[in-house]
């Protein structure tokens, strides 16, 4: 099935689900129900059917799902079976936590290097990661075959370093800085806002106190 067809909330939860089956395999557990999976992640069973036969189905009524083969095979559909090389833009607390985040490498994301102005972090090293002035952002990415950038710089500077970005044919940027990116479309951006995920969560806590705490 052309993905184009599967919605951005499917997509969505496929990480969360890619995750407890990460988290089963390492248990030992060989198979597992819709309704085990269910009640794992609190999430409907039809809601879980629904999402797999997006994609095949996976599984047998009556038989329920090959955990392996599962996180295999979603682990497939995120990308996750090929290697990603990666560059930090932006080696301030944020980048730095982030780079020093070491889960990602079991996920297949490697950072190659990373990226600042400041004269106190370039020449530097971040774990293994070394940073690099930014006048050398582009040859880098040409000869070490970058995929994805991780911005973490101010929103003033990153308009002007994703066109740069996009001059050395990067073909996703993961956002952090709280603006939009002018970029073309055929460039994956995903955008995190920390204070939106902040005022979401105080949107929730305030609705829940003006119900009552039900």
């Amino acid at each position: 099935m052309d993905e184009k067809e599967i919605s951005q909330a499917v997509i969505g939860r496929l990480p969360r689900y890619y995750r407890y089956l990460g988290e089963l395999r390492s248990e030992g557990t060989e198979r597992i129900s819709s309704r085990e999976l269910s009640r794992l992640m609190h999430v409907t069973a039809s809601q879980i059917r629904q999402d797999f036969n997006n994609f095949g189905g996976f599984g047998q009524q009556g038989y329920g799902y090959n955990v392996e083969y599962l996180y295999q095979e979603i682990g497939k559909i995120l990308g996750l079976d090929k290697l990603h090389n990666l560059i930090l833009i932006g080696a301030g607390k944020l980048g730095q936590a982030l780079v020093n985040y070491m889960n990602y490498r079991n996920r297949g994301f490697i950072f190659r290097g990373a990226f600042d102005v400041g004269e106190s972090v370039v020449g530097r090293s971040i774990g293994s990661v070394q940073v690099y002035p930014m006048e050398k952002m582009e040859a880098f990415i040409r000869s070490h075959d970058i995929d994805i950038a991780v911005l973490t710089v101010p929103k003033t500077e990153a308009a002007a370093i994703a066109e740069r970005l996009v001059k050395c044919n990067i073909k996703a940027i993961w956002n952090f800085a709280h603006t939009d990116l002018p970029v073309p479309e055929t460039i994956q951006v995903e955008n995190v806002h920390l204070s939106d995920s902040l005022m979401k969560l105080s949107y929730n806590l305030h609705r829940f106190e003006n119900e009552g705490g039900k």
